[in-house]
């Protein structure tokens, strides 16, 4: 069972997406979507490992996790990120376990966000639509 934000935790939550396909957006997902590609990069501080950047690629029907310690993608390439997250370990782990909801983050200033806040709207509800359709085939996590 893989840890939180580690690389092998990255890797398992990849290969349980692998085989998820996810439709077209939905007409009522707005210009966020409409080219169907949206990256958002999660800016974490202070996880047992130090800071680094989760980087959710929503691209033509797939979702793709990379991990960063740096800056960039692990191809070297700059991810141009349509909406970039900032927040705290504590607050990573309560919004991935459910404890914490993105609006009550957001409002009670827990959480900064940089960019198009549509497609932060639009790759939640993209990230909903893809843990319905893994199912149960999501791993478990340690935090």
């Amino acid at each position: 069972m893989a840890r939180f934000l580690t690389p092998e935790w990255v890797e398992e939550l990849n290969a349980a997406l692998a085989a998820v396909h996810l439709p077209d957006p939905a007409p009522d997902a707005g210009l966020a979507m409409a080219d169907g590609r949206v990256v958002v990069v999660q800016e974490v501080r202070g996880t047992p490992d130090g800071d680094l950047r989760l980087v959710l690629t929503i691209d033509a029907g797939t979702v793709h996790l990379g991990l960063d310690s740096s800056a960039g993608t692990s191809d070297g390439t700059d991810p141009s990120p349509t909406v970039t997250i900032a927040l705290a370990y504590p607050d990573a782990v309560a919004l991935a376990q459910g404890r914490l909801t993105p609006a009550e983050a957001l409002n009670a200033g827990r959480i900064r966000v940089r960019g198009d806040l549509a497609a932060l709207a639009a790759s939640q509800q993209v990230l909903n639509d893809a843990r319905s359709v893994a199912g149960g085939k999501l791993p478990p996590t340690t935090y």
